[in-house]
C-alpha cells in the first residue's frame, strides 16, 4: 500500500502526523538506505523499511485510545528536552502513544492519548471546533462588561480568539470559580484571556472535550475509552 511517509510514521505510533513531519525535516528518518529530509515522500509499506533514529518502525498491531487526568507539573509531550516529567511517565505501556493536543505545565485535567493518527487529526483539526470545558479559579470577580469582552473575542498577542463562554459558578471573598468553554487550543490561551480582562488564573482544570468527560478519574489515573466514546470520535 502506497502512503505518505508521515502518515505511515503516525500509524506506527511514532507521534502525531504533524510531529512526524518535524522529525522528517530534522533528518532523523531513513527509508531503506536513504535519509529523507523533505515532505511529500511516499512509501510502499509492504516493501519499504522505515527507520527513525536508526530504529526500524512497524505499524502498531492494536490501536489504543486513552483518557488521562493530567496532574499539574507534567508536560504534555512524549519527551522533554528539559528533563521534566511527561504524561507518558504516568502510563506504563509497551506501545508508543502520544497526546492529542496539550495542556500546559500548570494545568490539570482531561487529555487524550492514542497511536491512531487518523483519530488524532479528527480531534485536532480546527474545522471540527470541538468545545473544551474548563473549571478555573481566578482572582477577583469580573464585571459583566469584562465577561462580554472575554466571550466576544479578545486579542491575546497577535491572535483574536473566537467566541467563548464564561460562567461564574461560585463567588468567594477575593476569587471566584468559573466555567469556561473554548474550541481553540492556542498555547496558554485561557490564561492569556483571563490576564487580558484583569483576572489572572489561579488554577485551571479541563473537564470535557466534546462529549468526552473526565468523570471520576483521579489525578494521575488513566483509562481506555469506552465504546460509546469511540463511536462519538468516529462520527466526527
Amino acid at each position: 500500500m502506497i502512503e505518505r511517509l508521515q502518515k505511515y510514521m503516525a500509524s506506527c505510533g511514532v507521534d502525531s502526523r504533524r510531529k512526524c513531519e518535524d522529525i522528517i525535516l530534522s533528518g532523523k528518518v531513513r527509508v531503506n538506505d536513504k535519509i529523507v529530509r523533505e515532505l511529500g515522500v511516499k512509501i510502499d509499506n509492504d516493501k519499504d523499511k522505515v527507520y527513525v533514529d536508526s530504529k526500524l518502525i512497524t505499524k502498531e498491531k492494536s490501536k489504543l485510545y486513552i483518557a488521562l487526568n493530567k496532574p499539574e507539573g507534567y508536560v504534555s509531550t512524549v519527551k522533554d528536552d528539559r528533563g521534566r516529567k511527561t504524561i507518558i511517565d504516568l502510563i506504563k505501556l509497551d506501545e508508543r502513544i502520544y497526546p492529542i493536543g496539550r495542556l500546559d505545565y500548570n494545568t490539570s485535567g482531561l487529555i487524550l492519548l492514542t497511536n491512531d493518527g487518523d483519530i488524532y487529526n479528527k480531534i485536532i483539526h480546527p474545522r471540527e471546533e470541538i468545545n473544551k470545558l474548563y473549571l478555573a479559579t481566578i482572582k477577583g470577580i469580573p464585571s459583566k462588561e469584562k465577561i462580554e469582552k472575554f466571550c466576544n473575542g479578545i486579542d491575546i498577542g497577535g491572535y483574536i480568539t473566537s467566541n467563548a463562554s464564561f460562567k461564574i459558578i461560585k463567588k468567594l471573598k477575593d476569587t471566584c470559580e468559573v466555567e469556561i468553554t473554548i474550541h481553540e487550543g492556542k498555547n496558554r490561551q485561557i490564561r492569556k484571556m483571563c490576564d487580558k480582562i484583569g483576572h489572572p488564573v489561579i488554577s485551571l482544570k479541563r473537564i470535557c472535550i466534546g462529549k468526552l468527560t473526565l468523570g471520576n478519574l483521579k489525578q494521575g489515573e488513566w483509562r481506555y475509552l469506552h465504546e460509546y466514546e469511540m463511536n462519538y470520535l468516529n462520527s466526527l
